[in-house]
């Protein structure tokens, strides 16, 4: 895991943002509160946990650096209750009594569970300790320029958990996922990265998503070029 700090200290210089979940996407299985910050699992008795469901936010992103915070209002429970990051391709809802980890559970999306599992494309690895309580909160830092997601529970950074996600090649949506009925999660802090990419930046990163670390140096491009694209972007 990465050095434990405050999440404070990091995103010092980041600018709030205001996205919201998304209403026009999510399965009837999911209630939003009238202001879209807070989602409610298989509240309804008629439709009580019949599998996993999802909801994912209003915008996605493609570049930059994106930070927000899932609370827990509720204690988690059941077989999964998710958070992380998807296309919008990323599958939410599994009925049938389908009760999966829905982040991760395939190429699509990227998530941690409360288990302390992180999931990718139908494949699991612990990550950190379970989290029971009522009230965690856990973070999610999307850093498209330097192409990790990195979880922070209660504001400590637990370390990356997913590189490569500047090769994705579309945007990615923040997401949730539960298995349990009356599972409550809301939207905590959300804010982004101030600074604008440079041109040399925004090239060096088309480079990488493009070209394997093995053939820059054939790159038509001056060698201290191609060894600060090595050293920084590879």
């Amino acid at each position: 895991m990465g050095q434990k700090v405050e999440s404070a200290n990091t995103f010092s210089n980041f600018l709030p943002d205001n996205w919201v979940w998304d209403t026009e996407c999510k399965p009837r299985e999911v209630t939003l509160s009238a202001d879209q910050t807070e989602a409610y699992f298989f509240i309804d008795p008629v439709t009580e946990s019949i599998g996993t469901a999802g909801v994912r936010g209003n915008r996605g992103f493609q570049d930059g650096r994106h930070f927000w915070e899932i609370i827990f209002l509720e204690p988690p429970a059941g077989t999964s209750v998710m958070v992380g990051v998807g296309t919008q391709q990323a599958p939410l809802f599994l009925g049938n009594y389908q009760y999966v980890n829905l982040i991760g559970v395939n190429k699509e999306s990227w998530g941690l569970s409360y288990k302390g599992t992180i999931c990718h494309a139908g494949k699991s690895s612990q990550y950190c300790e379970p989290f029971y309580n009522k009230r965690t909160t856990i973070g999610c830092f999307l850093d498209i320029q330097g192409g990790t997601l990195t979880f922070f529970k209660n504001g400590i950074d637990l370390g990356v958990a997913f590189w490569g996600m500047d090769l994705v090649g579309e945007p990615l949506y923040p997401l949730i996922s539960s298995t349990a009925a009356e599972t409550e999660l809301a939207l905590g802090k959300r804010i982004c990265s101030s600074r604008y990419l440079s041109l040399q930046e925004l090239c060096c990163i088309t480079l990488r998503r493009n070209v394997p670390a093995s053939l820059v140096d054939c790159l038509p491009l001056p060698k201290p070029i191609c060894q600060l694209v090595k050293n920084v972007y590879y």
